[in-house]
């Protein structure tokens, strides 16, 4: 097939898109994806993509559009939006190319998929959406707008028509069936729940040098539902044990983080390593005692498989979950796991638990882990998925 993937985050953004398009490409099919210039998490566009529109990254043709650098203020996120929105449409109104199909991942806005159902319109093409992002429950959740406002209103109006025009709409976690069939008012017929893969599944870095104890990693977006105040809580109950929390990662909690590692008087107990790149993360993964996953139990985006579960499980380490819905169900399945609820005591027994376990055991819950992953989670797994859902 001849893919046209849409998405506003591509390569070097780190996004589970770039994984699976070349991954197709690996499978055999003609890839090409239409994104933006590479900026988030920075600030501004990268220097040495000012002047790139065309690219070749691993056989994947990338065809990138202008867009306005997404910055802290909110007003500069929605610029970022719709200068996308407006130029990823005026890109497919222009193309003397054709494509068999339209794959779009959606992420946040909702928006990102506009341009799909254009082309797919106008040729009369198959255009599937990948849905890891529900809108507008994310900006509900994150607090960026009040539900029965009029502003939900009018996102929830915008969401559901954008939806609407999809062929199909993968699921990135079984909950978002039930979302998609009571707010959107989308046919279960045309949901069909495919996961993401792992952002790092392989990586020949060295693993990082911990010393002795026993080192819990975090590694992720500091953001508002990831319970980050859980972290020094929880740790201030194990102060007098030889146990050492490592985070890694930036978000809207980094400076609450630091706070509150200060005012704890947990400098030498928990280590905030800020953003890292993702290759050299994976050396932090490798030699961890066991990986934290949380997320807030709060509306159907608390109820979903975050990635950096995928994440966690491809590195065969034991996990700690502070999670419930599909996430927890998967560690349930898996048995890899330490479960947790969402309080400081929970947490810290937990993290005892793996503390107090043998090598033997950590190795063993580890392994279940990978297990698992290889067979629901990895890119080969889910780009298989993809394309099956693509050609029917």
């Amino acid at each position: 097939m001849k893919i046209l993937v849409i998405c506003q985050y591509y390569y070097p953004e780190n996004f589970t898109v770039s994984k699976i398009a070349e991954q197709m490409v690996l499978d055999g099919h003609e890839v090409h994806v239409l994104t933006g210039k590479p900026n988030y998490g920075y600030g501004y566009i990268l220097p040495q993509y000012k002047n790139i529109s065309e690219e070749v990254i691993n056989g994947v043709n990338i065809h990138r559009v202008d867009i306005y650098p997404r910055k802290s203020s909110r007003l500069s996120i929605i610029r970022n939006y719709l200068s996308f929105w407006r130029n990823s449409k005026k890109w497919v109104r222009n193309t003397k190319e054709h494509f068999d199909v339209v794959y779009s991942m959606s992420l946040s806005p909702v928006t990102i998929c506009s341009a799909g159902n254009i082309y797919a319109k106008k040729h009369d093409v198959k255009h599937v959406i990948h849905c890891v992002d529900l809108w507008p429950e994310s900006v509900v959740v994150t607090k960026a707008v009040r539900k029965n406002s009029l502003t939900y209103k009018i996102l929830n109006r915008w969401s559901r028509v954008i939806y609407s025009k999809a062929n199909k709409i993968l699921v990135g976690s079984p909950s978002f069936t039930d979302y998609f069939v009571q707010i959107h008012k989308i046919p279960r017929d045309r949901l069909v729940y495919v996961p993401q893969c792992s952002l790092i599944e392989e990586s020949d870095t060295a693993e990082y040098k911990y010393g002795e104890g026993t080192h819990i990693l975090y590694c992720g977006n500091l953001g508002l539902i990831q319970l980050i105040p859980l972290i020094t809580e929880a740790m201030s109950l194990l102060r007098d044990y030889d146990i050492y929390f490592h985070v890694i990662g930036m978000g809207p909690m980094s400076d609450t983080l630091i706070k509150n590692i200060e005012s704890s008087g947990l400098r030498d107990k928990v280590i905030y390593h800020g953003p890292i790149p993702a290759k050299t993360a994976a050396g932090f993964y490798k030699s961890a005692d066991a990986l934290y996953v949380s997320l807030k139990n709060e509306g159907t985006v608390g109820k979903t498989i975050p990635n950096k579960l995928m994440m966690s499980m491809a590195f065969a380490k034991p996990i700690i979950g502070v999670i419930q819905g599909d996430g927890r169900d998967v560690l349930v399945e898996s048995g890899g796991a330490a479960l947790a609820d969402e309080t400081a005591k929970s947490v810290s027994k937990a993290i005892l638990a793996i503390h107090n376990m043998s090598e033997k055991e950590k190795s063993r819950l580890g392994a279940l882990n990978k297990m698992y992953y290889d067979s629901h989670f990895s890119k080969k797994r889910v780009a298989e998925l993809v394309e099956r859902e693509l050609k029917h």
